[in-house]
């Protein structure tokens, strides 16, 4: 093993047998876990021992840091503005808990697991970790920091924008194009390797920038299309979401986890996408996952967990819900009846010990979700705080995710809910981690400029934009209406949930659109040879939205009800009827309208698809690599990554709360448990039938 280049900004670099290590602990002399010649088991083991309680606890505990550039306050900031110093009390729907600043958080509570979701430049990024790294050196022993964060190469900022950030590093389309294109690819000779290319340019620029966690990918296999986060998965195809699984593990990790990596937490175990009838488990009337179907659990949800397992994820997430028992159909894993305990993934023992440790062989470290001691601790809001953190410490967590109540671990500890020999265990786990990836060594800094140089390349700009292209999917083109004859004119319409966005929209698309010299702009339909409407529903808001069934219509103003019958007005998209004017105008004049609909979730298209000569269906794609494709620059090759429901008939919830279609079931096997005479998938008035792996070429 040769001799890292070090780097240190507080503590001393000594030297033995003519090589250099960090003092991190500052006595001057040589432990193990200075070591690198060492493993990062052996050197974990020697931290944990050397830790205080205090100093463990804090360890297991991940909360979300702003940076201090986001901090209008400036007096509240630190090391010229870098750091965030705020103390606040933090209120979300996630927890409720006093915020003690990036200063308080590291030397005072011990943490070293933190989430970054400000949307700042590389630059700024690895600016914001290096500084992090030196208050964290300056500490007793000199742990360093590990700075995770939700995807930041997806394209989601005008719908659900659970992105942490968009536009700074290589920008893709979502999730559920990727899984369109490797489709596509699929379908036409090729294989998934999309999820390849993506990964490893996305592994790059992260650990350039500093970011060596990725709370990512969701590989739920998407069942029930009302669930709010149905757009961040990668659809239906178990299938397809393993392979894209494995490739993203081996793209971002590697075969084992090293100093090049960016270690990954695979979620949500085992498997968000059984929801009851679309409601969300951040609220209580969506706590449930519920298993209606025999068989559904093992041949649909945990595959693609088996494949995280065999790959090697570096940590799983559990989902906050709770399996129950009464609304299920029994379920079984490897022929074995597998209890439902009433309570949630992160403190189900069953779930996490004998089928994610016994039986998949998991190996890595287990994150539960944010707000597991606070307001989504589902099946155990009985108990005390303390007794909550034991309950999941003591059943498989690791780490304790978006909270710094660290005092809740101590106190378990102290009233002897947790075994020491437990808290050790997780930390070996978490510090194992750390050290693997170099971050007491080489990797504790990163080069700013080298950030900004690897986040620049050109030809990963191209490679995203070919994506773009290559993730629409045609779904109706009757009378060969697509690609626009050359010469055409154009009128362009934007439609959105807020009509100032949609108006912001279209001007952005007119301006993309003046660059092709195949067709000209006219401000008035009536002109038009061809009227386009660009098309971005929106469905709630995942963090402040009442709860309640999800509306899947291209709907305004329409009046819904939540389980517990109170009603509320749902609108997807302002100003749908123009829709039906286009269409009007279009058929006066004898000419075309075409309709692409930002697919971020299985909408019902029977309000907009009987109006539409051509139908598009995308996912977060770039307005110009569309029209790359509408006039016929580039062919449509995208195929779709999951079924269209044909109508709200076949998603109806009868007075018992059951759903006609079974909500554990990916679309395109929900017909084998349909009522006789009900299909599940959309038809058009063309016959083509918008199931998994529908998407039409030229």
């Amino acid at each position: 093993m040769s001799q890292p280049k070090l780097i240190t900004k507080v503590k001393n670099i000594i030297k033995e047998e003519g090589l250099e290590f960090k003092d991190l602990n500052d006595n001057g002399r040589l432990d193990p876990y200075e070591d690198w010649r060492l493993s990062p088991e052996e050197r974990a083991k020697d931290l944990v021992k050397r830790m205080t309680l205090e100093e463990k606890c804090g360890n297991m505990m991940i909360k979300s840091q702003k940076m201090g550039l986001s901090q209008e306050d400036k007096s509240k900031t630190s090391h010229d503005g870098i750091l965030d110093e705020e103390v606040f009390y933090d209120q979300t729907i996630f927890i409720g808990q006093k915020n003690y600043g990036t200063t308080g958080h590291i030397k005072d509570l011990h943490l070293r697991h933190f989430i970054l979701r400000d949307n700042f430049n590389e630059v700024e990024i690895a600016k914001w970790v290096n500084t992090i790294n030196e208050v964290c050196e300056s500490t007793r022993l000199g742990i360093p920091a590990i700075i995770a964060s939700n995807s930041r190469n997806e394209n989601a900022e005008r719908t659900f924008g659970m992105n942490d950030a968009v536009g700074v590093f290589t920008t893709y389309p979502s999730t559920l194009g990727l899984a369109a294109i490797a489709l596509g690819d699929k379908a036409n000779g090729g294989d998934y390797s999309i999820f390849s290319e993506f990964g490893e340019i996305a592994r790059d620029e992260w650990r350039y920038s500093g970011l060596r966690k990725g709370y990512m990918y969701m590989i739920d296999t998407a069942t029930d299309p009302r669930w709010q986060r149905f757009y961040g998965t990668f659809g239906e195809d178990t299938d397809l979401i393993s392979n894209a699984c494995k490739r993203l593990l081996n793209s971002f990790q590697g075969e084992d986890l090293g100093k090049d990596s960016v270690a990954l937490t695979m979620k949500h175990f085992p498997g968000g996408g059984a929801r009851e009838n679309g409601f969300d488990p951040h609220y209580e009337e969506g706590k449930f996952n519920v298993y209606k179907t025999k068989g559904s659990l093992e041949k649909y949800h945990l595959p693609p967990f088996k494949v995280a397992c065999e790959e090697k994820a570096s940590s799983i997430m559990p989902y906050y819900s709770i399996p129950s028992h009464e609304k299920s159909a029994v379920q079984y894993f490897e022929g074995k009846r597998i209890p439902f305990e009433p309570v949630g993934f992160a403190f189900n023992e069953y779930f996490i010990q004998n089928i994610l440790r016994d039986k998949l062989e998991f190996k890595g470290y287990i994150n539960s979700d944010s707000g597991i001691l606070d307001n989504m601790a589902w099946g155990v809001l009985h108990l005390p705080k303390e007794e909550r953190a034991a309950f999941a410490i003591n059943n498989g967590v690791d780490l304790i995710s978006d909270t710094n109540e660290v005092k809740w671990i101590i106190k378990a500890c102290e009233e002897g809910l947790i075994k020491e020999e437990r808290i050790n265990e997780a930390n070996e786990r978490l510090l194992t981690e750390m050290f693997k990836l170099g971050l007491f060594d080489d990797k504790t800094y990163v080069d700013e400029n080298k950030a900004k140089e690897i986040v620049e390349n050109e030809e990963n700009k191209k490679k995203a934009y070919r994506a773009h292209q290559k993730s629409l999917v045609l779904l109706k083109n009757s009378e060969k209406t697509l690609p626009i004859k050359s010469g055409s004119k154009v009128y362009i319409e934007y439609l959105h949930k807020e009509l100032d966005k949609a108006e912001e929209y279209k001007k952005e698309a007119i301006e993309d659109a003046k660059g092709f010299e195949e067709i000209s702009i006219v401000d008035n339909p009536n002109e038009a040879d061809y009227a386009i409407c660009f098309i971005t529903p929106k469905s709630g808001n995942y963090f402040s939205a009442t709860p309640g069934l999800l509306e899947l219509s291209l709907c305004e103003d329409k009046i819904n009800k939540s389980m517990d019958n109170t009603e509320y007005k749902e609108t997807t998209v302002a100003n749908i009827k123009r829709v039906k004017e286009l269409r009007d105008i279009m058929n006066k004049n004898n000419k075309k309208l075409i309709v692409s609909v930002n697919s971020t979730m299985p909408w019902l298209l029977d309000s907009v698809e009987p109006l539409s000569d051509a139908l598009l269906s995308h996912f977060e794609t770039f307005i110009k690599a569309q029209l790359d494709v509408l006039v016929g620059r580039v062919e449509p090759c995208g195929k779709l990554p999951f079924t269209f429901p044909k109508s709200e008939d076949v998603i109806a919830v009868d007075e018992n709360g059951s759903c006609i279609s079974p909500n554990d079931v990916p679309g395109y096997d929900k017909d084998k448990y349909m009522p006789d005479g009900l299909t599940y998938a959309y038809e058009d008035s063309d016959g083509n039938i918008y199931k998994l792996g529908h998407g039409l070429r030229y």
